[in-house]
């Protein structure tokens, strides 16, 4: 499996204790950014992450900010990506398995590390169930497909 993770400055501490649990569990990634925790506007931080997701480069993106909400609808803006905001690991769990997300996004004001770190195992380790579900997210994509042609 191959991650894209990236941060705005608020979520700048919480990426670098993901980017240790993802190197102690052997996972390969790629950090987008930011590099302090200087202040920076999300977007131009999500967006590649959510894009690289997108274009089947990376398996997996994780973004992280203050509240973790900017960053989940600025990944949700970008086609194929189906972004889903964890505060707790049975979220990020069923995000995967029931809505194929794709990316979680996570707030680094309002999670504590341990729980940040239980979401990001969560959401690596589902799988997409199908199912009934692959109908839902049949429709989401129908849906994101009509508003880009219009």
């Amino acid at each position: 499996m191959r991650v894209a993770i990236g941060s705005d400055h608020a979520g700048f501490a919480l990426k670098t204790a993901l980017c240790r649990m993802l190197d102690d569990l052997g996972i390969a990634y790629r950090d987008f950014g930011t590099d302090s925790p200087e202040p920076v506007d999300y977007p131009d931080v999500i967006a590649p992450v959510a894009r690289a997701v997108a274009r089947g480069e990376y398996d997996r993106g994780i973004v992280l900010g203050g509240s973790g909400t900017g960053e989940a609808i600025v990944a949700n803006k970008i086609r194929g990506i189906r972004c889903v905001h964890a505060a707790n690991p049975v979220v990020a769990r069923l995000g995967r398995e029931h809505n194929d997300a794709n990316v979680i996004a996570i707030g680094a004001r309002v999670t504590n590390v341990e729980v940040a770190e239980a979401c990001v195992r969560e959401f690596l380790d589902a799988e997409f169930e199908g199912g009934r579900h692959v109908r839902r997210v049949a429709k989401i994509a129908a849906l994101e497909a009509e508003e880009a042609g219009r």
